[in-house]
């Protein structure tokens, strides 16, 4: 019994990827990762100065809310400073015109971290705290 046997030859067209064909297909995946990692990175770079404007307001807030506790009589002498970490706080206390039991609470944090100094302003108006 004889077998039938055929053999396939690969024609021009099957024959595999030639080298420019493979040299362009890595080109295009290198530009593709280099523009994932560039993404990453930028990613990162927001993901910090994100974190940088939250801490910043919360010193801003806890500051605001300690010198709403303080008492009418000493909210006359509470500006002042102070270093908390990264960052730099100032604050100031100023009576509100036309009233003579109300202040204006301004609260200033400014910190520099990978170019300029930025900074983080809040206000509040308070009648401080007791008679």
């Amino acid at each position: 019994m004889k077998k039938n046997r055929t053999h396939k030859t690969l024609s021009n067209k099957n024959r595999g990827f030639s080298l420019i064909e493979v040299l362009i297909a890595v080109a295009v995946f290198s530009i593709g990762i280099l523009a994932v990692g560039s993404m990453q990175l930028s990613t990162s770079r927001n993901n910090t100065t994100g974190n940088d404007m939250t801490g910043a307001t919360m010193l801003a807030r806890e500051k605001i809310e300690e010198l709403k506790n303080l008492d009418r009589a000493d909210l006359d002498s509470a500006d002042g400073n102070d270093t908390v970490g990264l960052y730099t706080r100032e604050w100031v206390t100023d009576p509100v015109a036309g009233s003579s039991t109300s202040w204006k609470l301004i609260v200033t944090v400014k910190w520099t971290r990978r170019g300029p100094e930025r900074e983080v302003e809040l206000q509040s108006i308070t009648r401080g705290n007791g008679t």
